[in-house]
């Protein structure tokens, strides 16, 4: 039954064009070369030029971060600690040191104002609207949310990012723009704050009426770490591993020519 799956678009279509690729570019190479040198040291030499091709295209990968790429920097979950559904649980979650001074006799709707200040005093920076940053942590934080089945689609509002750590070291005379051998980096952490809005009815035949913060309610936040992904590993792969390849093959070549020159003056001596 999985061969009724295989399609013409794109399984047999890409399939088709990696073949014709191989035989028309690399085959072409071959043949000519093989009319000339034989099919041996022919082939040898093709498959040494093909990986010294691959080793260059790696690395012009490796250096501009294009052509293949793995998976881009994202938000991810903190397992059993992303979402904070009350105050208490961001400090059990480590989000914060210490909890808001306070909080617990303050009104509801002064608790997440006590929130902040606290995530400001312990070295957090809050990211404006305007950041893609912002865009980036909102998009994970709802996702989160939904998924976990905190809250649903248009039950909440993201109010608040909250951002700390990343830093990259070490530098060079602490001086941020000679980060060139900076290759570590510090723990990256966001924390999402989500308001919830108050149910809104909607009647038949009127446009929906706009939806409002519940200033009253729990405020929930969203813990997340940043994965640095892998965005430039295949390109390093392709280049390392290429240029291994290159490199052994060239040894071959040179291997073969000294033995082929010993043989022909130990035959011009014996003649």
């Amino acid at each position: 039954m999985s061969l009724l799956a295989i399609g013409w678009d794109p399984e047999l279509r890409g399939l088709l064009t990696v073949i014709m690729g191989v035989v028309v570019l690399m085959g072409s190479v071959y043949m000519i070369m093989a009319t000339n040198m034989g099919s041996r040291l022919s082939f040898l030499v093709t498959l040494t030029g093909l990986m010294g091709w691959m080793a260059l295209m790696g690395a012009t990968w490796w250096i501009y971060g294009i052509g293949l790429k793995g998976p881009e920097p994202s938000w991810a979950a903190i397992p059993g600690q992303t979402i904070i559904q009350d105050v208490p649980a961001l400090r059990s979650a480590g989000a914060l040191r210490s909890l808001p001074d306070g909080y617990q006799d303050a009104p509801a709707t002064e608790v997440h104002k006590l929130v902040e200040q606290q995530f400001f005093d312990e070295g957090y920076v809050k990211i404006v609207s305007g950041n893609p940053a912002y865009g980036q942590a909102q998009a994970a934080a709802s996702e989160n949310i939904e998924e976990d089945g905190a809250l649903a689609a248009g039950q909440y509002e993201i109010t608040e990012v909250f951002d700390i750590g990343g830093e990259r070291f070490p530098l060079i005379a602490n001086n941020q723009s000679l980060d060139f051998f900076a290759f570590f980096h510090k723990p990256h952490y966001t924390v999402v704050e989500v308001s919830p809005l108050i149910p809104v009815r909607s009647e038949p035949g009127r446009a929906p009426a706009t939806a409002e913060i519940d200033e009253a309610g729990q405020r929930q936040y969203v813990y997340m770490v940043r994965d640095l992904g892998a965005k430039r590993q295949p390109a390093v792969v392709l280049t390392i591993g290429g240029g291994a390849i290159f490199l052994a093959l060239c040894y071959l070549l040179h291997r073969r020519e000294r033995i082929l020159k010993d043989n022909l003056s130990s035959a011009v001596a014996t003649a």
